[in-house]
């Protein structure tokens, strides 16, 4: 028996073994973290252990993790451009991951929308193509095959997802100043 999954269904069904995360945070700064904080000396870390936690607390941190990341991002595209986000589009293989599509949902406060077809670049190169070949005649003949595959709409409540967010930043902060 394995003890640490090798496939992201796996991830997924331990992550809902479990309520939420137990308190633990996973700051995956493996080479340092990048956007927003540019911190070359950070390294990864997993905060907030106790002897409660279990697999499936590790695994929805871990999850989690990735939606933390993407909100401090998009947080700070926000501020840099004053244009506020009203839903995320997603693609590629994280958004089968239904688990981490709500988790997105929830830290963000928007909606988040998967296309029919989730593999947009292999989409993209395919509409590139018959472009130029003159399959299809122009953009908005490709607009239109675009199509809504699902919807997660938040349900975490405002307090929540900021004091969750609290603890994901301190988290952050402890993997800054690892390598000296």
């Amino acid at each position: 028996m394995r003890s640490i999954p090798t496939v992201s269904d796996e991830i997924e069904s331990l992550a809902k073994l479990v309520e939420d995360n137990g308190g633990v945070y996973f700051v995956p700064a493996f080479s340092g973290l990048f956007a927003p904080y540019w911190r070359s000396d950070a390294r990864g870390a997993i905060v907030g252990l106790t002897r409660y936690i279990n697999k499936g607390h590790m695994a929805r941190a871990v999850l989690e993790a990735t939606a933390w990341q993407t909100r401090e991002v998009l947080d700070a595209m926000e501020k840099d451009t004053g244009v506020h986000l009203k839903a995320l589009k997603v693609d590629g293989g994280m958004v089968y991951n239904s688990t981490l599509m709500q988790f997105q949902s929830n830290v963000l406060g928007v909606p988040v929308i998967r296309p029919q077809v989730a593999e947009t670049t292999a989409l993209g190169a395919a509409y590139a193509a018959g472009l130029a070949t003159g399959f299809w005649s122009n953009l908005e003949e490709l607009r239109q095959n675009w199509q809504i595959g699902h919807t997660w709409e938040p349900s975490m409540a405002e307090a929540a997802r900021e004091q969750q967010y609290a603890m994901w930043k301190k988290a952050v902060t402890r993997t800054f100043d690892w390598v000296e």
